[in-house]
């Protein structure tokens, strides 16, 4: 478990490592003691995710008079169902929409969040859900009207059996076993206003917090710290390709998150120098336009049996140019090769 201790602007300037085999929720008291004693207690927030949030942790942070903000169950969204219902959202992005919600006489304040990009994808994930539920209650409905399944207590199970496998999406549906004249029928159909419910909370998420608000766009922008950094550890692991690594040793652990610690230092530092000079890259597009830039090293030879080596830097394009002016950096014409085993045109001849 690693407790990222980062400023308001996201540099971080420590970090603290606990015992990860044991659930997350169980773990914030120990986190609480020890940042409070290696660090003071400063008027610090606590940004968690809601794999670690329970009631019992949020009244250990207020009894020691902490701050926090933290996801929330999805399970409590439908308590502001009429809320996601209604079209007053902010929006603060093109993509990003968020709403504060104050709870009457409480000391809490909670922010619905929409975002188009994880509506789209829940949309998806649920269309194939429902194609595979309904492929599966028209199969067992042509079954029984067809007569090769007469048994009332198979027909039943065999519906029971679909329920249990496409647990998703199946409060979608009243499905039942029903009698006719000509026997025992399947009759099914979709709750509309379920699926009413249902497409107003996809994309949507809630936050949580006892800060004084300071405004629902304010407030997200603080918790994108969490995801900014949980994206700079993934970026360690599958950009710069430090895994899968197989640690066995509790100083290894250690290193391999120094690594990660010093690695997202530097992504701040990037992502600040970039903005300050109003470029229009993030940081991992700055990244990968400097990294096709590469050095070259030319070897002439001579007629004399020798080798002239020229270690040149390739050609920049016009945004690789623009994109290091703004960066304030300067690469030379020419780069002293690191090994001058021959002859070469950039170093003193002996």
């Amino acid at each position: 478990m690693l407790a990222l201790i980062v400023n308001s602007d996201g540099f971080p300037f420590s970090y603290e490592l606990f015992d990860g085999n044991r659930a997350d929720v169980s773990t914030v008291e120990a986190i609480l003691r020890t940042v409070e004693r290696k660090h003071g207690k400063a008027r610090r927030v606590w940004i968690f995710d809601r794999g670690v949030v329970s009631e019992e942790n949020l009244v250990a942070i207020r009894k020691r008079g902490g701050q926090y903000l933290v996801g929330t169950a999805r399970s409590k969204l439908k308590q502001f169902e009429q809320e996601l219902l209604n079209d007053d959202f902010e929006k603060i992005r093109p993509e990003v929409e968020v709403k504060q919600i104050r709870i009457p006489g409480g000391e809490e304040t909670y922010i619905l969040c929409r975002t188009t990009g994880r509506k789209e994808k829940e949309k998806a994930i649920r269309s194939r859900f429902v194609a595979k539920i309904e492929k599966a209650l028209a199969g067992l409905e042509k079954r029984i009207a067809a007569g090769k399944l007469r048994d009332r207590f198979k027909m039943e199970r065999n519906l029971g059996r679909i329920q249990a496998s496409h647990p998703q999406v199946a409060d979608l549906y009243e499905m039942a076993v029903k009698d006719s004249k000509e026997g025992p029928r399947l009759v099914w159909r979709q709750k509309p206003e379920q699926q009413q419910w249902l497409e107003a909370r996809e994309g949507a998420y809630l936050l949580r917090t006892n800060l004084t608000a300071d405004g629902a766009a304010d407030l997200w922008k603080k918790y994108m710290q969490l995801t900014e950094v949980e994206a700079a550890f993934r970026s360690l692991k599958s950009e710069l390709k430090i895994r899968p690594l197989f640690h066995q040793l509790e100083r290894r652990v250690k290193a391999h998150v120094l690594v990660a610690f010093l690695g997202y230092a530097l992504l701040v530092t990037l992502k600040h120098l970039l903005k300050r000079s109003a470029s229009e890259y993030s940081p991992a597009q700055a990244l990968k336009r400097l990294s096709e830039l590469y050095s070259v090293d030319i070897v002439l030879p001579t007629v004399e049996g020798r080798e002239i080596w020229l270690r040149r830097i390739t050609k920049r394009e016009d945004d690789q140019e623009r994109l290091l002016q703004q960066l304030r950096m300067e690469l030379p014409e020419r780069l002293e090769p690191i090994q001058i085993l021959k002859c070469s045109a950039d170093s003193a001849i002996a």
